[in-house]
């Protein structure tokens, strides 16, 4: 399965926010990973759907929408056309998540459900077959620049298991704490989308996304020789 980086907006300088997105298409990045915050559902504000029909008009990315809100079901056709090419949705924050699912494939979207370090893989069992991503988080949902937590890297092993029994082709996508010294151990854990804030968008934008894809082929090589 192909590696996927996608940069997450929320660590990146908004004063000069088209420019940073412009280096990091020019990088060879094609996702854009796109954190919404309510200030319910987690206690901090992001940005909403100006925001990112803004950046929409100059950007030809794929648009990772993760909405940490409560009841995103409300709102998900308001981001379907801001722009969105993937929606992703916490399971803890919806009262019917396979409606949200549905919606949200009904509108020609990919869907992805994401759980919170606490939250068990028994939670995806009534969408699993449905959902094109699993966000697994490394960290408490809200907030940038926390420390990895190691316990998710069992959770990716379980949930890569997990999905190849139910026949699932999802892509696995972690959050939080991943920069190019432990991205290895993420990726060996069964994980093919990477998020990533601060370790791409603090300093040298193009050397840093560089080092990821220098990991992502060391990777693709231990795979390679393993077969």
């Amino acid at each position: 399965m192909k590696i996927i980086l996608s940069p997450s907006i929320l660590a990146a300088d908004f004063n000069a926010l088209g420019k940073q997105i412009n280096m990091i298409e020019e990088a060879g990045v094609s996702y854009l990973h796109i954190d919404v915050m309510d200030g319910h559902y987690v206690p901090g504000i992001s940005f909403g759907t100006p925001v990112i029909k803004s950046i929409r008009r100059n950007s030809n990315l794929v648009f990772d929408v993760h909405l940490m809100v409560e009841e995103p079901i409300r709102m998900l056709e308001d981001y379907k056309n801001a722009g969105a090419d993937i929606i992703t949705v916490h399971a803890e924050a919806c009262s019917d998540l396979m409606a949200t699912v549905n919606r949200i494939k009904s509108m020609g979207l990919k869907a992805g459900v994401s759980l919170n370090p606490g939250t068990g893989l028994d939670r995806l069992d009534p969408v699993l077959n449905s959902i094109d991503m699993v966000l697994i988080m490394s960290v408490e949902p809200g907030a940038g620049g926390q420390a990895f937590i190691p316990s998710a890297l069992q959770k990716i092993r379980d949930l890569k298991e997990k999905a190849e029994k139910a026949g699932a082709a999802i892509d696995i996508e972690v959050d939080g704490g991943i920069r190019p010294d432990n991205v290895m151990n993420v990726l060996m854990a069964g994980a093919n989308v990477i998020v990533s804030g601060t370790s791409i968008f603090h300093g040298d934008i193009m050397e840093n996304v560089n080092n990821y894809n220098k990991k992502f082929k060391e990777f693709e090589e231990i795979i390679r020789e393993s077969i």
